[in-house]
């Protein structure tokens, strides 16, 4: 168990401890940490990966699908930046499997755990609330939401015990670790509506993680950060689906009058990942050219 943290309706001081550093950039460095990230055979969630493995972390990723490009993808990044890393296939909606593939994973990674990227997401697409099946509402829940609640939960547990312990799942001693860093997938549809979508459960589950995530970082203090990235429009896989004439709309409301490359969303990840963002919990970094505040 984790010590107290508020002392009546007041926190406790020093729940944490101050990273002291005269110099930014080392701070950024991963080296010979383990980071999990769902969702990541393509688009953002590789994208992320690539960043992690490039800042010295040994990365293992989770994919639903496209076992072959999966596997692919990870054996490049562990030939282009000489780290560890490896696909898991997990469906996040499945708790038990989720739990059972992370404790599978912290094994195999040298029995630690330092960052974990929720990634994992579907889209609404169904239209119209009222006119969308219950069952696909269900499945946009149990992956926007749900998945992120669980590995949450897998996530924090290994976190508490290494803070306590200061030791890796095989007993050895925990190198470097200060405290962990789980970071959300989140959208600027957890803060605005985008019209001409309709997507209110989509909406829905993303502002949900938005909190969720605020909560837990009330929770964790001492062992864990917990934060949020709020991506927008972004050039991914999915998007080569949408007709162009909805991609010009989305290119007309944004200011910046363009799509993001997945890439585009590395350095605010790395920046939640490592001990740079060290004073940073509860944090929404919302990366959408500016659409929300128009």
């Amino acid at each position: 168990m984790s010590r107290p943290i508020f002392n009546g309706g007041d926190f406790v001081h020093n729940n944490t401890v101050a990273q002291a550093a005269d110099r930014i950039l080392p701070l950024f460095s991963l080296k010979g940490r383990t980071a999990i990230v769902t969702g990541a055979a393509s688009g953002i969630g590789h994208a992320v990966v690539q960043a992690l493995a490039e800042s010295g972390a040994n990365v293992a990723f989770t994919y639903n699908s496209n076992k072959d490009k999966a596997i692919e993808g990870a054996k490049a990044i562990e030939k282009t930046y000489n780290v560890q890393c490896r696909a898991y296939k997990l469906d996040v909606t499945a708790e038990l499997d989720i739990e059972e593939t992370i404790n599978q994973i912290v094994r195999e990674f040298n029995g630690r755990l330092d960052v974990f990227v929720a990634n994992s997401g579907v889209p609404w697409l169904q239209g119209d609330a009222v006119d969308g099946d219950t069952s696909h509402y269900r499945k946009v829940m149990a992956t926007n939401l749900d998945g992120v609640f669980f590995c949450a939960r897998a996530a924090g547990k290994h976190w508490r015990r290494q803070a306590a312990e200061g030791t890796t799942m095989d007993g050895n001693n925990l190198a470097g670790f200060k405290q962990g860093s789980f970071i959300a997938t989140a959208s600027m549809c957890g803060h605005v509506v985008n019209i001409p979508l309709k997507q209110a459960p989509y909406n829905a589950s993303k502002a949900a993680v938005i909190h969720l995530c605020k909560s837990l970082a009330v929770e964790w203090v001492g062992f864990a950060r917990c934060n949020i990235v709020s991506p927008g429009y972004v050039a991914s896989e999915v998007m080569h689906q949408v007709p162009e004439e909805l991609l010009t709309h989305f290119k007309n409301k944004t200011p910046m009058g363009r799509l993001a490359l997945p890439g585009e969303m590395k350095g605010a990840y790395l920046y939640l990942a490592s001990d740079a963002s060290s004073f940073a919990t509860g944090t929404d970094i919302i990366v959408d050219g500016g659409y929300s505040v128009t």
